[in-house]
């Protein structure tokens, strides 16, 4: 998957294309097994990881003022991410051929479909709508960096969860600062 087509120029756009792999990953550890599972899942956990943290980097702090009830609406946001933090926490420890396993994984599928349609339909019409174009630029710069520097291999794919987390978080806060200072 190529990480910055031209139409991933804004933060929204770019957050939704993440919402379609992230739906397109849920199908890919649902129909595999084994080993094909066991690395589509990591992969799954790190998109999930990376594409949250980045979230609550860039994009809930801007929404929090940039429109009338944008703390109410991230609030519910981050109640929703925290659930599934917490589901995606427990099935992380769980082996992807374990009977336990895939009813998880449709649970999580479930909390992670509500997140991203609340997003969706409660945050980003406004935050495109309240939002100069360089700024949605700036903050999808933000969000890419996530990715971009903090790249998918066997290391990265075998973090336990909160160093993956962790390390998103200041990769994304130094993107941030940079693209700021340049910009």
């Amino acid at each position: 998957m190529p990480d910055t087509p031209a139409s991933d120029g804004d933060v929204v756009t770019l957050l939704m294309r993440q919402h379609g792999d992230i739906r397109n990953l849920f199908d890919e550890v649902e129909r595999t097994t084994g080993d094909e599972r066991r690395t589509a899942f990591r992969h799954l956990v790190r998109l999930l990881a990376v594409h949250e943290t980045a979230e609550e980097e860039v994009l809930h702090p801007y929404a929090r003022t940039a429109f009338a009830g944008g703390r109410d609406v991230v609030r519910d946001r981050l109640t929703e991410e925290g659930e599934a933090k917490e589901l995606l926490s427990r099935l992380d420890g769980v082996d992807p051929e374990d009977a336990k396993f895939l009813p998880a994984l449709a649970v999580l599928r479930t909390e992670v479909a509500r997140h991203a349609r609340a997003e969706e339909r409660y945050e980003f019409p406004h935050v495109r709508r309240h939002t100069e174009p360089g700024r949605l630029t700036t903050m999808a710069a933000g969000v890419r960096a996530a990715r971009t520097l903090a790249p998918l291999g066997p290391t990265a794919a075998e973090s336990p969860l909160p160093a993956l987390v962790e390390r998103t978080r200041a990769v994304v806060r130094k993107a941030m600062d940079t693209v700021d200072k340049d910009g």
